[in-house]
C-alpha cells in the first residue's frame, strides 16, 4: 500500500505560461502560490503551469477536465463570459450538481462545478 495523503498539486501543461499566468490569475481570480508565478492556489489543491515541450515532450492539453468548486455557477459563468471566456455548450444539470465546461487559452478543459444535492446511493 503507497499511503496516499491527498493530491497536492496537478499540472496544467501550456505552450505560453506568460499567457496561461494571465488567465489563472487575472481571469480566473487564482492567488499565486508564494513566490512562484506559475503556481496558483485553491483551498485544497495547487495548479501548477508545466511547459513540456521545453523539456522535449510533445504538447498535449489535459481534455478530462478540472473542476473548479464555485459558490454559484451560473453567476461564475457569466463573469467568464463577460471576459470572453466560450464555453462548451449549456450548463449541464446532472441531477446533484450544476457543471460549467471552458477551455482555458491552451486548450485544457476546465469545469465551474457546484454540487447542490447528496449524491445517489443505490
Amino acid at each position: 500500500m503507497v499511503g496516499v495523503e491527498r493530491v497536492d498539486f496537478v499540472s496544467i501543461p501550456t505552450r505560453d505560461p506568460a499567457r496561461s499566468r494571465r488567465f489563472y490569475g487575472e481571469v480566473l481570480g487564482l492567488p499565486a502560490a508564494g513566490d512562484n508565478p506559475d503556481e496558483f492556489e485553491t483551498s485544497n489543491l495547487t495548479l501548477g503551469l508545466w511547459a513540456p515541450e521545453s523539456e522535449g515532450i510533445a504538447f498535449a492539453p489535459h481534455t478530462a477536465g478540472i473542476a473548479l468548486r464555485v459558490a454559484d455557477v451560473a453567476a461564475a459563468r457569466a463573469g467568464l463570459e463577460a471576459q470572453g471566456v466560450e464555453f462548451l455548450g449549456e450548463t449541464v444539470d446532472t441531477g446533484v450538481c450544476h457543471m460549467g465546461f471552458f477551455r482555458d487559452p491552451d486548450g485544457n478543459v476546465l469545469i465551474l462545478h457546484r454540487r447542490y444535492a447528496p449524491p445517489a446511493r443505490s
